[in-house]
């Protein structure tokens, strides 16, 4: 008889841990607990194909809180398939000055951003973002 190896356990995060590890980040981002954002966020994360790592990431982030004061991550809609997490987020705020070229100017507006993830080592490695331009327009 030839002997079946078991498989090996696997160290992978399971979907059910990086569904809560997700919603664990995007408290994180509410909290705006930026000191705390190396847990989720890989030092050399890319973004939309750029390496900015883990200091650009946060400064982009701390910008973006900055320019939209109100701005929270509201997750609608969440899909993990590991090692990848796709995130459909909704935002309702009020940017100040321009945001994504456009005159917001403290107008509240509401929009999507779909956002898929890679998870490597239980953290973010890499980031695409789409945000819905054409729903800001549409109430300017």
């Amino acid at each position: 008889m030839i002997g079946v190896m078991a498989p090996e356990p696997s160290t992978a995060p399971s979907a059910a841990d990086l569904s809560v590890s997700y919603r664990a980040y995007l408290a994180c981002l509410n909290a705006r607990a930026w000191a705390n954002l190396d847990g989720f966020v890989a030092d050399d994360v890319i973004y939309n194909g750029q390496v900015v790592g883990l200091a650009g990431y946060r400064r982009m982030l701390e910008r973006d809180t900055t320019e939209i004061p109100d701005l929270r991550f509201d997750l609608d809609l969440l899909v993990v398939d590991p090692p990848q997490v796709a995130a459909r987020l909704v935002f309702d705020c009020t940017p100040r000055g321009r945001f994504l070229d456009l005159d917001v100017n403290g107008r509240r507006v509401s929009f999507s951003e779909n956002a898929f993830y890679r998870i490597v080592g239980g953290k973010i490695a890499e980031v695409w973002s789409v945000i819905d331009k054409a729903a800001i327009e549409r109430q300017l």
